[in-house]
């Protein structure tokens, strides 16, 4: 039987760093440990639970086996409420009512500061930390506990959360502003499709909108893209020239105001999602949390400054 005294949190960090890195060798120098030292701590762990929690792969690096990995997800879950405490404490220790974990989609980072910034304005005794990822790592900190609050379009089916509408979200087409497409009227489906298209990382929610947008608009008709890791890199890759993408409005407004980039205007656009903020559905909010929650969800519009996006699409072509 495990015997659950006898782990330790420098044998799951040994195992953690050797499952990350596939080395045991670069993870001694990551904790400053020697290899035998490393490698005794992974054995103690796996003769405790009396089965295998690595495996060594054909190209020698180390991976958890199924074992290892249901260990490991305890042992990140465990080290995110330690963290929570530690900041709690802290809080507690500079006198603040709380601290809050606001984690936020890559997209929404052009929202994110003033939204930290009002919060920090109207409730000082709150400290918020604002913690920005694409879509996978977001939903991933969320279920680990790391993020006690997100801001991000669809809700996750896993964890399950408790989410509220906060806005709207639209997505628009931009393009440099002297291309053809973005002079005027209405765009042709086919036009577009045979366009470069600029896309986000996959993991991304701007990613997985863009692919179904394009299936939709071109009927399962190939297309060509360049893949980019930011929207800040996106924006740079129009302006210069080098396609079009499916963006965020709230990540353009001031590219537009001042006409680096032009919307170009056609069938199915903008496509109009949403904000959400959320939760996870077993977490119990404490006070910080839950008016963090409230003035998030009560302020939505001047947030997400939705009447300064509202003018933007409906200006003139």
């Amino acid at each position: 039987m495990t015997r659950l005294n006898a782990i330790t949190f420098k044998q799951l960090r040994a195992l953690s760093t050797v499952v990350r890195t596939g080395s045991i060798s670069h993870s001694a120098d990551l904790l400053g440990l020697t290899p035998p030292a490393v490698h005794t701590q992974l054995k103690v762990l796996e003769e405790n639970f009396g089965c295998a929690l690595l495996n060594r792969t054909r190209a020698g690096s180390f991976e958890a086996t199924t074992a290892g990995r249901a260990l490991l997800d305890a042992y990140e879950t465990s080290l995110s409420a330690l963290n929570r405490a530690i900041g709690s404490i802290d809080a507690m220790k500079k006198g603040l009512a709380g601290r809050v974990v606001l984690g936020v989609v890559s997209t929404g980072k052009y929202l994110a500061p003033s939204i930290v910034a009002q919060l920090k304005r109207d409730y000082p005794d709150i400290e918020v930390v604002l913690q920005v990822g694409n879509r996978d790592r977001t939903i991933s900190d969320l279920d680990s506990g790391k993020i006690d609050i997100a801001i991000m379009g669809r809700p996750p089916r896993r964890p399950e959360v408790t989410a509220y509408n906060i806005g709207d979200h639209p997505h628009v087409l931009i393009a440099h502003p002297a291309h053809p497409l973005a002079q005027g009227g209405t765009a042709e489906s086919s036009d577009i499709v045979n366009e470069n298209f600029i896309m986000r990382e996959p993991g991304s929610g701007t990613r997985i909108l863009s692919m179904r947008f394009l299936d939709q608009l071109g009927e399962g008709q190939a297309f060509t893209f360049t893949e980019m890791e930011s929207n800040e890199s996106i924006k740079q890759a129009v302006i210069a020239g080098l396609g079009i993408a499916l963006i965020s409005a709230h990540t353009v407004i001031e590219e537009l105001k001042s006409n680096r980039l032009a919307i170009i205007r056609a069938e199915l656009l903008p496509i109009v999602r949403h904000w959400f903020v959320l939760h996870r559905a077993d977490l119990t909010l404490d006070p910080a949390m839950q008016k963090v929650l409230d003035y998030i969800r009560s302020n939505g519009e001047n947030l997400l400054a939705e009447q300064e996006i509202t003018g933007l699409l409906s200006a003139p072509i």
